[in-house]
């Protein structure tokens, strides 16, 4: 009986680089069209008035659940092509679940700093949210889409 040879931490991590950079290229891709969208579908009109301009909340919705999808593409045939699910149904409902997670470990982070330790101005919400919220979750969604996510071992 043989073994495979153990890979140190270094090889390891190595090998995991070209991936971590696939995943930050289509997290900067969701991200385009996460902010893109809800700017087009909020101002993308005639006179700055866009399609969806006094429905805030509904234009972010749309706007991620767009983002969403494109993430779950790129990542599925991209980041984790050798891996993924053969149940792609299955698959996205998890990669949905690990997102709004994800999008929670940001909120929770604004949600201490705006309401907790009273941080309330612009710049103090963006750094909690998308400066300390952000890379957390992004943590959060790299470990789980490549452990759960897209994982066909089992």
């Amino acid at each position: 009986m043989t073994t495979a040879p153990t890979r140190t931490f270094g090889e390891r991590l190595r090998g995991l680089v070209p991936q971590l950079m696939r995943f930050g290229v289509i997290g900067l891709v969701g991200l385009v069209v996460d902010v893109g969208g809800f700017n087009l579908l909020r101002f993308g009109g005639s006179g700055g008035e866009g399609l969806l301009h006094e429905y805030v909340l509904l234009a972010k919705v749309i706007s991620s659940f767009a983002a969403t999808v494109v993430a779950w593409v790129g990542n599925r045939y991209w980041t984790f092509r050798t891996t993924r699910r053969e149940e792609k149904h299955h698959e996205f409902a998890w990669f949905v679940i690990v997102a709004v997670v994800g999008m929670g470990i940001s909120l929770g982070c604004l949600w201490i700093s705006h309401y907790l330790l009273g941080f309330k101005t612009p710049l103090a919400d963006n750094i909690s949210a998308n400066g300390v919220g952000l890379v957390l979750a992004t943590m959060f969604r790299f470990y789980a889409y490549r452990q759960h996510v897209f994982n066909n071992r089992g």
